[in-house]
């Protein structure tokens, strides 16, 4: 899938799941081992456990404040 967008992502750090290494390279970027990555405006995570963390940080680039309702 990461092929299919190869323009974006070529030259630029990402992380994945330990067995899509292979992808990530293939599509021009740099494996990063870690579990959460930030590169710019690209957001990655290595698995699901941290999907939290990886959607903090994807609400950082928005700018998105969370408003509690009184």
């Amino acid at each position: 899938m990461l092929t299919t967008v190869r323009e974006y992502i070529k030259g630029r750090e990402m992380t994945a799941y330990t067995a899509c290494r292979p992808e990530v390279e293939a599509a021009g970027a740099t494996y990063i081992e870690e579990l959460l990555h930030v590169d710019g405006n690209i957001v990655s995570g290595h698995a699901w456990p941290g999907l939290s963390e990886l959607m903090l940080e994807f609400f950082k680039l928005l700018k998105f404040e969370s408003r509690a309702a009184v």
